[in-house]
């Protein structure tokens, strides 16, 4: 080993994942680690959806294949519901740089739409199915909301974490960095709705609301992130057209900057 290779921290050599989302790179010194698997947890209204949305739309601005898998309702509803991005593009889609896949259509091709349970094997099957679309694709940033939604159906905790393990395995091998949108109440004292996935994904990422004077914020934490220093202050999210923004969070509840 050279003396130059020495002075390189485990850090420095881990290529990272420009989120391109304002504040977010920097919390995470430089980006999400390249083929992490995150943890986008919250309860309703937090903005998990549009700043998930936001992750892949600024990859597919670098050329890179991304790609949104949507669980729960259509990825058209879902596409006219988020916030409106000056900077995106609809030929994003139309090159097959942004793409959309249901995952009921995906179910119906394995014929397990009516299950409401899944057996290992179907589970195998689903990531197999994921797997083919990411190598045909080269998608190199991937969103699946919501994984709750999903986990619904495998019932037990063997089952998700044998799903979360081989799946998170699956999509790295490709150097795809995902996010997995996580659903849980407001009240929860956990990251996710089973507990197996916060312990087995690579970064949690969670977001919530703040009521301040009459007014709800939203807000941004990152709890934990592997292969990365990383900040772990709450941060007080906008939802913007222009993209999420984050400003510290003073521990009175107010926000640094401003006049």
């Amino acid at each position: 080993m050279t003396e130059e290779e020495l002075t390189i921290t485990p850090e420095e050599k881990r290529e990272r994942c420009v989120t391109g989302i304002t504040g977010l790179d920097t919390i995470l010194n430089g980006g999400v680690p390249r083929g992490n698997c995150v943890l986008i947890t919250g309860s309703c209204g937090t903005g998990k959806t549009t700043l998930s949305l936001e992750f892949l739309v600024h990859g597919a601005l670098k050329e890179e294949n991304c790609l949104f898998v949507s669980v729960t309702e259509s990825s058209v509803k879902m596409l006219n519901n988020v916030v409106p991005y000056d900077f995106f593009d609809e030929e994003l889609i139309e090159q097959g740089l942004l793409s959309f896949v249901d995952m009921p259509d995906i179910y119906d091709k394995m014929g397990v739409l009516q299950k409401s349970e899944f057996s290992f094997d179907d589970i195998n099957q689903v990531i197999n199915l994921l797997d083919v679309i990411v190598e045909e694709k080269n998608i190199k940033r991937l969103v699946i909301d919501s994984i709750t939604s999903v986990c619904f159906q495998l019932k037990t905790e063997e089952k998700i974490r044998d799903f979360i393990l081989n799946l998170m395995k699956t999509l790295s091998s490709r150097g795809c960095t995902s996010l997995l949108v996580s659903e849980i109440s407001p009240e929860a004292d956990r990251y996710s709705l089973y507990g197996v996935e916060e312990a087995i994904a690579d970064g949690i990422i969670l977001m919530g609301n703040l009521e301040r004077q009459g007014d709800l914020l939203r807000t941004l934490q990152v709890v934990k992130m592997r292969g990365t220093e990383h900040s772990r202050a709450k941060y007080v999210l906008d939802l913007t057209p222009v993209g999420v923004l984050l400003v510290p969070l003073l521990k009175g509840g107010g926000m640094e900057g401003g006049d």
